[in-house]
């Protein structure tokens, strides 16, 4: 699975990578609360896609959140994390990565990277604002 090009994909079809106008457009459901241990999860209940957001992030939290769940509602839709992490022994980092991945792949577009390509990954980590360990995931995706 090409999670690069379905992060660019899904922003030029819906012409933004904003990911809360993503969520707005395929009708998925946005709750803000405040939430404990986790910054945010994804359900798919009833056949509605929901994404809980703890309402005390920043608003640049908040952005990466959404893109994080949204990463969740679309490559991992039929796996329940919240189950396997409190009930299984299954290991769910594998999902994590890929949903960081989607995120920061939405978040920070080629042509960003491009125009700083003799930056290193602290001077790309302060400019886009995400942490070095999300930073070297999307430096491996770059083309």
């Amino acid at each position: 699975m090409d999670i690069a090009s379905k992060a660019n994909n899904l922003a030029r079809k819906y012409d933004t990578r904003n990911p809360f106008e993503i969520i707005k457009s395929l009708n998925a459901i946005v709750v803000f609360h405040p939430l404990e241990g986790v910054n945010g999860f994804y359900q798919y209940f009833q056949r509605n896609n929901i994404i809980y957001i703890d309402e005390r992030l920043s608003d640049k939290e908040k952005m990466f959140v959404c893109a994080h769940e949204l990463g969740h509602m679309l490559l991992h839709k039929k796996s329940n994390a919240i189950f396997m992490d409190s009930r299984t022994q299954l290991n769910t980092s594998k999902y994590e990565i890929e949903a960081d991945r989607f995120a920061i792949n939405l978040l920070v577009p080629d042509d960003e990277i491009e125009e700083h390509l003799d930056f290193t990954t602290s001077q790309f980590s302060r400019l886009f604002g995400y942490s070095k360990r999300l930073i070297e995931l999307r430096l491996k995706d770059f083309n």
